[in-house]
């Protein structure tokens, strides 16, 4: 999953940072309203984690920007504030879901999994493709009903080509998953990255599709 985190708090918000890249996230960490509006107009993120009070440009207008201009984006918003009246202005500008702090940060990564699976239009926490399994709500892998070692890049780009199984998943956008936007990064290093889960999950299972990028082949072929 590729993350935007808007918190503005110079403790809190690396600390999220860091726990959500612990499991296998990639995140922009930004601090103020100004350059999460700008971000989220110009990249693509899986799910967003916003403050509502946030300087420059608060996170209710942030929001209602973004729902105004039709990016559907899930957004989880993530406040100390407790009140209903701020709960009913964060569901109103178009939020998903709600999180007040403090809070664990196992709760808001499974409520960011959930998010990204139901906007992926996956119900069920368990998606399935042939031998291949993954428990979005864990993120753990199967093949054959055994577990799959990955590396957190790994983890990455196959737990994207899953949760869009049978869609082409276009190459910079697996690449900004991978690397967290760095335009700096070996043009190769996808290549090497798919390499390796074709030879653990077989070589047939993931297509290159050229010109695009790559999808993952649905059913058991």
């Amino acid at each position: 999953m590729r993350i935007l985190l808007v918190e503005d708090d110079p403790d809190l918000g690396p600390a999220i940072a860091q726990a959500l890249r612990q499991e296998n996230c990639a995140v922009d960490l930004v601090a103020n309203g100004i350059d999460a509006a700008h971000l989220g107009d110009t990249e693509h993120y899986d799910a967003v984690v916003l403050d509502l009070g946030l300087p420059g440009k608060d996170g209710v207008t942030v929001l209602r920007d973004w729902r105004a201009a039709g990016r559907s984006v899930p957004v989880l918003i993530l406040t100390a504030r407790d009140a209903w009246s701020d709960k009913v202005a964060g569901f109103k500008a178009g939020a998903d879901d709600f999180l007040t702090k403090p809070f664990r940060i196992e709760e808001l990564t499974m409520r960011l999994r959930a998010l990204v699976r139901r906007s992926a239009g996956h119900a069920a926490t368990r998606i399935e493709s042939g031998p291949l399994a993954f428990e979005s709500q864990t993120g753990q892998f199967e093949l054959d009903g055994l577990p799959l070692r990955l590396t957190a890049l790994e983890w990455r780009v196959l737990s994207a080509l899953m949760l869009s199984k049978g869609a082409v998943i276009e190459r910079l956008a697996l690449l900004e998953r991978v690397y967290e936007g760095d335009a700096d990064v070996d043009s190769n290093s996808l290549e090497v990255i798919v390499g390796r889960l074709r030879k653990k999950i077989g070589a047939d299972r993931i297509e290159t599709v050229r010109g695009r990028g790559y999808m993952l082949r649905d059913g058991t072929a």
